[in-house]
C-alpha cells in the first residue's frame, strides 16, 4: 500500500498498464511519478470543461472546439485562452490503483494552469481506480503566452494503492525521527508552512508577473532575462499587499525535508484565511531536501494568486500545508543531484527558463 515508486512505475510500463505512442522514455520516470508528454495537436476551446460520467473528452470537444492547432513545428498558446491537448500516454490501470496528476514545478512557476482530464471524469487531476483510456491536458496560460511542441512535459501523474496519507500522529512521529521542517512544526491535517517576508540578506522577497511580456519558448532554459517578465517585490516591513488578479512567486520560511520512504503534495490552505491561493505545482518527491539525496532542507516556492480584494500578507503567516504519504517502497532513484533535479536546495527561485538572479 502507498505511492508507487519509480521501479513499480517501470513495471506498469512493462505490463501495459501505462502505454504511449511513441514509447515512454526512461527519463519520464521520476522517483514517485511519471512525466506526461504533449501530443501533436491542440484544440482551442470556448471554455474549460470536464467530460462527466458516461461521456468522452472527444465528444465534448465536438461541442466546444473553436479551432485546432498543429503543434508539430511548434505553436504559441496565447495568454487567457483555453486549450485541450491529447497526451501521448494512456492508461489501463489495474483495479485498486488510482492516480492523481499535477503540474510540474516549472509549469506552475510560469502561472501555466495545466490540468489532466479523462473520459468519464468528474474531477480535474483525479483518476479513478481501474481507469482505462486516453489522457488529455487542459492548458490555460495565465500570465505569459508560451511556445510548445510535441513531447513537452508540462504535467505529471502519481499512482497509489490504498490509503497512503499519514495521520497527524504519524506525521509527528516522523518529524521526531527525521526533522521534516526547520523551526516549529505546525501539524494539523498535514504539515503547515508559512511565507518568508524577512529574508536574511537584503529585502527581495518575491516577484510579480508583468502584465505585458513576450512569448516564452518552453525549450529554452536559463535563457530569458527575469526583469523582462517579472517585477521584483521588496519590503523592509515584513509584509506585502497582494493585488487582485496578480501572480506572485514567493518562498516558504521553512526548509522542508521529504524522507526517501515518503512523498508529499502541497495542498491549499483554508480559503477563510484570505483572498489568495497558494498551489499550482504540488508534488514533492522522495529525497527532496534530504541529506541522502544531496539536500540539507529545501524551501518551498509558493505560486500565489490574489483573488477579489487586495490582501495583506505578513511574514510568518501560514499559507499552505504539505500532506505526506507513505511510499509502497523506497524508490531506486531519489530527487536530487543523482537525477539532475532542478530545485534541490532551492530558495526563492524562478522557473528554469530564466537566467539566475
Amino acid at each position: 500500500m502507498g505511492v508507487l515508486p519509480s521501479q513499480m512505475i517501470e513495471g506498469m510500463i512493462r505490463d501495459g498498464a501505462l502505454k504511449a505512442t511513441p514509447a515512454i522514455l526512461p527519463e519520464q520516470v521520476q522517483p514517485a511519478s511519471l512525466d506526461l508528454r504533449l501530443g501533436t495537436v491542440a484544440y482551442r476551446v470556448r471554455a474549460s470543461f470536464l467530460s462527466g460520467q458516461n461521456a468522452t473528452v472527444a465528444r465534448r470537444l465536438e461541442e466546444f472546439e473553436m479551432h485546432r492547432i498543429d503543434l508539430s513545428d511548434g505553436a504559441v498558446l496565447e495568454k487567457g485562452a483555453v486549450y485541450v491537448v491529447p497526451l501521448m500516454e494512456s492508461l489501463a490501470l489495474p483495479n485498486g490503483v488510482q492516480a492523481v496528476a499535477n503540474a510540474k514545478s516549472s509549469t506552475g512557476r510560469l502561472d501555466l494552469l495545466t490540468r489532466t482530464i479523462t473520459d468519464g471524469g468528474v474531477e480535474f487531476d483525479r483518476i479513478a481506480p481501474g481507469y482505462s483510456g486516453p489522457l488529455y491536458a487542459e492548458i490555460c496560460p495565465r500570465s505569459f503566452s508560451v511556445l510548445v511542441r510535441p513531447g513537452m512535459r508540462l504535467n505529471q501523474i502519481r499512482f497509489r494503492k490504498g490509503q497512503a496519507v499519514l495521520s497527524d500522529i504519524e506525521l509527528r512521529k516522523l518529524h521526531a525521527e527525521e526533522t521534516l521542517v526547520s523551526g516549529e512544526a505546525h501539524i494539523d491535517d498535514g504539515l503547515g508552512f508559512s511565507v518568508d517576508l524577512k529574508p536574511k540578506n537584503g529585502n527581495l522577497v518575491g516577484f510579480r508577473a508583468k502584465p505585458h511580456t513576450g512569448v516564452i519558448d518552453l525549450d529554452k532554459l536559463s535563457f530569458y532575462e527575469p526583469e523582462e517578465y517579472w517585477e521584483p517585490i521588496r519590503t523592509n516591513e515584513g509584509r506585502i499587499i497582494l493585488d487582485p488578479g496578480a501572480f506572485y512567486i514567493l518562498v516558504s520560511r521553512e526548509a522542508v525535508t521529504i524522507p526517501p520512504d515518503c512523498a508529499a503534495e502541497m495542498a491549499p490552505y483554508l480559503a477563510m484565511v484570505g483572498e489568495f491561493r497558494v498551489h499550482y505545482a504540488g508534488f514533492f518527491d522522495p529525497g527532496f531536501g534530504h541529506a541522502r539525496a544531496g539536500g540539507t532542507g529545501s524551501r518551498g516556492v509558493l505560486e500565489v494568486r490574489c483573488h477579489e480584494a487586495p490582501f495583506v500578507l505578513e511574514h510568518g503567516q501560514i499559507v499552505g500545508r504539505l500532506v505526506y504519504e507513505r511510499m509502497a517502497e523506497v524508490p531506486t532513484q531519489l530527487y536530487g543531484t543523482g537525477i539532475a533535479s532542478n530545485y534541490q536546495g532551492q530558495g526563492l527561485k524562478l522557473s528554469k527558463h530564466f537566467k539566475a538572479i
